[in-house]
């Protein structure tokens, strides 16, 4: 047996599966799994638990506002809408 280039056997191998089955593999959403250090697996867990925890809080000031019914507005001291009413003009 001579070795079969990698591209030609996969080829292979998939015409294979072809005629012996007619079920296919899902397609690959995600990168496939990777070693991480375990410094690179906490900072990981830790951004994860920072953002969860950001979700919860605002899901909770929702479901409070919601219940004693208070209308969240936004508030912008720095935008155009409080810049329109300091604007002073000369009746002059």
């Amino acid at each position: 047996g001579s070795p079969i280039p990698p591209e030609e056997r996969r080829l292979r191998d998939k015409k294979h599966l072809d005629d012996i089955t007619a079920a296919r593999l899902p397609p690959l959403h995600h990168s496939p799994a990777k070693l991480l250090s375990i410094e690179e697996s906490i900072a990981i867990q830790i951004q994860q638990k920072e953002a969860y925890e950001e979700m919860q809080a605002k899901l909770a000031a929702q479901k409070l506002a919601e219940r004693l019914n208070i209308k969240m507005l936004r508030f912008e001291p720095e935008g155009d809408a409080s810049m329109q009413y300091r604007e002073v003009q000369d009746e002059d």
